[in-house]
């Protein structure tokens, strides 16, 4: 099928229709990969905003270096160790929930406490597998690169991008719910603690998948910025669910492609942060505006 598609582009940029840059694979797979990666933030990003929990997904994109580094120890292919990085990723944010549940601390300082746990231990063992690795992969990691992104990364994102939307018919209105209120939502008769277990595992899956493209530094930028540029100027819920998944897929989509088309030497995770920053910047000036009066 890909196959199809990269005749299609390629026939696109023979006839003039298209730039150069879309005769490479490798923007193609980060084009689709981009497409698919922001939708999914910008609406898990709603929840991140309303649970008040930024440093969540620092936190677990942090665990991501972590599980990079005990996958190539294993023995895993260096390019990517999947098994080691979902498990790891998806364990360290089930013990975060667990944790927090059994705990009298504050849910920001114990995300504190683990997110420096996470960048100590990610940092170490990185330096300890380093001479075993091409030192590109440690910046391919943190910071993301539209270079690796393979069709094997498409059908995952893709089958975790099928998973959100059909949980999201299912248990949205549930799910928001329980973050603006769960008493509310106990005593109508919600499982708020499989909601809350069940929406760190997303932030897990949706982590891991991203970090090719984005990099584990900045994964949980495209989280929060969108979402907290919408709650800027949306007045309802479905206005801020709209507008954060907005703001999410272009920044994905011209972090991807603008860099590419003028050359810049900047990777697909700063770019694409920093056009979600723009955004915000935007929403903060509208709104500024908007509140003054006439």
């Amino acid at each position: 099928m890909m196959t199809t598609v990269y005749e299609l582009f390629s026939s696109g940029v023979d006839q003039g229709l298209l730039p150069q840059m879309f005769a490479y694979e490798f923007l193609i797979n980060a084009l689709f990969a981009s497409i698919m990666i922001g939708p999914l933030l910008g609406l898990l990003g709603t929840l991140v905003v309303v649970k008040r929990l930024a440093f969540l997904s620092e936190a677990v994109g942090h665990s991501v270096l972590t599980g990079v580094s005990i996958g190539i120890l294993l023995g895993e292919p260096v390019e990517s160790p999947l098994i080691s990085l979902f498990s790891f990723s998806i364990f360290f944010a089930l013990l975060l929930q667990w944790v927090k549940g059994r705990s009298t601390i504050p849910y920001d300082a114990l995300i504190g406490v683990f997110l420096s746990f996470a960048l100590a231990m990610g940092a170490a063992l990185l330096l300890y597998v380093a001479k075993k690795i091409n030192a590109h992969l440690i910046e391919q990691v943190m910071f993301g690169s539209i270079l690796v992104a393979s069709v094997g990364d498409l059908i995952m994102l893709f089958t975790i991008c099928s998973i959100v939307v059909l949980l999201s018919f299912r248990y949205g209105n549930h799910a928001y719910l329980v973050a603006i209120s769960p008493e509310v939502a106990h005593s109508q008769r919600i499982n708020t603690r499989a909601h809350d277990y069940a929406f760190v595992i997303l932030i897990a899956l949706i982590t891991v998948a991203s970090v090719k493209i984005i990099g584990a530094v900045l994964v949980g930028a495209l989280l929060l910025i969108p979402a907290a540029s919408a709650r800027l100027i949306a007045t309802n819920l479905k206005q801020l669910l709209f507008l954060s998944i907005f703001f999410s897929s272009s920044s994905s989509v011209l972090g991807v492609l603008i860099p590419m088309y003028s050359q810049w030497p900047v990777s697909a995770g700063p770019a694409i942060t920093l056009f979600a920053c723009s955004w915000f910047l935007v929403c903060l000036l509208y709104r500024q505006l908007a509140l003054k009066p006439a």
